[in-house]
């Protein structure tokens, strides 16, 4: 079975030839760094393809009909989903050839995660049929599931924030939409591989450590075991909630994760993240990249 972390070989080629303003945009991508988008950025997308961050998480409320909307607040006229992201990440896709990045080796991870005081579940359910009417538009470039099998694409969607999502995506017999599992559900049978490859959790709900102090042995020894039983069983692991200090005490939170294996670092500090991925004194990069297959030039 593939993982959707593995290779983009395979894919259809999107038509269209790229760009001149996107070729000079054109930078290494960071699979392992992950935007946690806040309310301050109100077009997220350009900054975190500039920066070259291998996914996103957006907080999206659903609209009377359905449509989502990108906070702040209630919905606003032109600040959807599919304006202000999906439309754009997927004409950048068809026009650099079936890539967001020259070397994009794994599929850029795009979690929707729905928000608001609204937590009806017919509401909810209502928005998420949108959603996957949206993502069934552009299918050829997005991680898919179907006959049993997991096809990697140039985009992966996971579903947050519906309570009743795994029940509903389980239910499909061909899918554009994942969800998620935590540390808890390692080994369960109502979380398998192929509904939720990535395991994603808050750093605060089980680690104290905030980076300002040397890391205690039995939250590092935790931390790696976890790891560890997660890439066992096939899966990415993804963590956020990290805790919001100075930058000398985030980065000692990144190494940290790097040096455990922790596939995609989430954080909210855009720029700091980027940078520091870039570094050259990180240890293990290559390690880290095989552990998920890459695609063949060419």
């Amino acid at each position: 079975m593939a993982t959707l972390a593995g290779s983009l070989a395979g894919l259809a080629g999107a038509g269209g030839a790229m760009s001149i303003a996107l070729a000079r945009r054109s930078r290494a991508s960071l699979p392992e760094g992950h935007a946690l988008v806040g309310d301050r950025l109100a077009d997220p997308l350009p900054t975190v393809l500039r920066l070259g961050l291998g996914g996103m998480t957006v907080r999206v409320v659903p609209g009377p009909h359905g449509e989502l909307f990108l906070g702040p607040g209630g919905p606003q006229p032109g600040r959807t989903l599919r304006r202000l992201v999906l439309a754009p990440l997927f004409t950048r896709a068809q026009a650099t050839g079936g890539r967001l990045w020259n070397d994009q080796r794994m599929p850029f991870q795009l979690v929707v995660e729905f928000a608001g005081a609204n937590r009806d579940p017919e509401s909810l359910l209502r928005a998420y049929r949108m959603l996957d009417q949206q993502l069934r538009d552009h299918a050829p470039l997005l991680s898919r599931y179907s006959g049993g099998e997991l096809t990697p694409g140039v985009v992966t969607v996971t579903v947050a924030g519906i309570v009743d999502a795994r029940d509903l995506l389980a239910a499909q017999p061909v899918r554009f939409a994942f969800t998620e599992a935590g540390f808890d559900e390692l080994g369960s049978a109502s979380a398998p591989v192929e509904l939720a490859p990535v395991l994603s959790e808050a750093w605060a709900h089980r680690f104290g450590w905030d980076g300002r102090e040397p890391i205690a042995a039995e939250e590092r020894h935790l931390l790696h075991a976890l790891v560890r039983a997660a890439h066992d069983e096939g899966r990415a692991v993804r963590m956020s909630g990290l805790p919001e200090g100075g930058r000398r005490a985030r980065a000692a939170v990144w190494a940290e994760l790097w040096s455990a294996g922790v596939d995609v670092i989430a954080d909210t500090d855009l720029h700091g993240l980027g940078k520091y991925l870039r570094g050259s004194h990180l240890p293990g990069r290559a390690t880290l990249t095989k552990r998920f297959s890459t695609v063949s030039e060419g």
